[in-house]
């Protein structure tokens, strides 16, 4: 589904399907389009318009399909897909704008953490008794068939 199918979508229904609202997504794009062919050194004009490019990096993010499926969908070579992937995330961490806080600014917030530690190492399991006598006369029955 490219973005001049979904670009109609109410705000609900795209952020749905994307995992972003319009707005966002349209930064993001604004972003790429400045930066995208500063990085294109060489070859043609890609196949698919950033905003597609943008698509696919999303719905790697949001559905977890692997990069055949999504080729498939998109009908391109997953490598073309893994290379998409890889070049939008590069562009969108490198803005520091979309990038997620880190380790320290979330461990020094002001958030009170609560959790429930269960001890279960010592819950018993049901398991079959075991007859010692029942398996020796299966053995001896074994036994007694293989030398008549």
């Amino acid at each position: 589904m490219t973005y001049e199918q979904i670009k109609n979508l109410r705000e609900t229904e795209f952020k749905r399907l994307c995992g972003v609202k319009p707005q966002l997504f349209k930064e993001m794009v604004d972003l790429l389009k400045q930066e995208l062919p500063k990085s294109r050194k060489r070859g043609g004009q890609p196949k698919l318009s950033t905003e597609d490019q943008l698509l696919i990096t999303l719905e790697y993010w949001r559905e977890y399909r692997t990069y055949f499926h999504i080729a498939q969908s998109w009908g391109v070579h997953e490598s073309t897909v893994c290379r998409i992937v890889h070049r939008v995330e590069d562009q969108l961490s490198k803005s520091r704008k979309f990038s997620l806080p880190g380790k320290k600014a979330l461990s020094s917030s002001n958030r009170e953490w609560s959790a429930v530690i269960v001890d279960v190492g010592e819950s018993p399991i049901e398991r079959p008794k075991k007859n010692k006598d029942v398996i020796t006369v299966e053995k001896r029955k074994d036994i007694l068939s293989s030398l008549k």
